[in-house]
């Protein structure tokens, strides 16, 4: 099976933009389109067995019966659910141009559900949160952290609106997954015509110098207008800054290790970053 750009979607406020970005994303990388909603039948409601323990046995037992046909009643209507979603985003992507995405509705939790589906991925689209996150504004939906850490395929994390991505920033640390992120970035047919900036956040040396220049001039070599500067201070508020000023489209970001910048994939770090940010976030292993 081809590589295909997998979009798990929901019925949060964000579905349309993963509809979006991922038929962006599979025209401009050739490569088939896959939406992906999980149906979760594990029961939601709080301490069932809790609930029914201090209860005597037939009534314990009706209880236990009634709370499984709820159960039932329940992963009934979110496959229906689902199933409506999954139509709406297949007519979506085809009113973007894909001429035969694919949908699958699956059982499970999502996490595991994604892992599995790996093999088979060369990118996943999901949005900033889902319907089960809190409303509350700039909430990151819970399952997203765990996905980052558990998963080795680029992700793309996008916000409700589609925006073309016309400038690209890579927040750039000379690591080896931040120099195969510039190598993705130069030759990635998802960035044809984008214009690229690298940043550096530290301190200014002859070291940081000779990485950025390596940077600039491997994106230039690739076709791309390119720039880039090294700042000192907080990583979060400096990569904002920057974006603000230069009117970013989508933030590529290097997923772990011990630098300043890979350590924001790592607790809290992580959550306040993907959190705070408007715009794209791709995130690489």
């Amino acid at each position: 099976m081809s590589e295909h750009v997998f979009a798990a979607i929901d019925g949060s406020q964000f579905s349309e933009g993963v509809c979006d970005y991922a038929a962006w994303a599979s025209l401009a990388l050739s490569a088939p389109l896959s939406f992906v909603h999980v149906v979760d039948n594990h029961s939601q409601v709080p301490d069932e067995q809790n609930l029914s323990g201090n209860l005597r046995f037939g009534a314990r037992e009706r209880l236990m019966k009634e709370l499984s046909e709820l159960d039932e009643r329940r992963a009934k209507v979110n496959r229906e659910q689902g199933k409506h979603m999954l139509e709406a985003a297949k007519a979506r992507a085809i009113d973007d141009g894909v001429s035969d995405p694919i949908t699958r509705q699956l059982n499970g939790t999502l996490v595991e559900t994604l892992v599995a589906l790996e093999k088979d991925m060369r990118l996943l689209v999901v949005g900033k949160r889902g319907e089960t996150a809190h409303q509350a504004s700039g909430h990151l939906g819970s399952n997203l952290e765990r996905v980052v850490r558990e998963m080795h395929s680029p992700i793309l994390m996008v916000p409700k609106t589609f925006k073309q991505p016309e400038k690209v920033l890579i927040a750039f640390d000379g690591s080896k997954t931040a120099r195969k992120g510039v190598e993705m970035l130069a030759r990635s047919p998802l960035f044809t015509g984008a214009e690229c900036h690298v940043l550096i956040v530290g301190a200014d040396t002859v070291e940081q110098r000779l990485q950025l220049g390596w940077a600039l001039s491997t994106l230039s070599e690739a076709g791309h207008k390119a720039e880039g500067t090294i700042r000192a201070g907080d990583v979060d508020d400096t990569l904002q800054a920057y974006e603000k000023e230069h009117d970013i489209d989508l933030l590529v970001m290097g997923a772990y290790g011990h630098s300043r910048i890979r350590h924001l994939l790592v607790g809290s770090t992580t959550t306040a970053m993907l959190r705070n940010s408007k715009i794209p976030v791709l995130i690489l292993r």
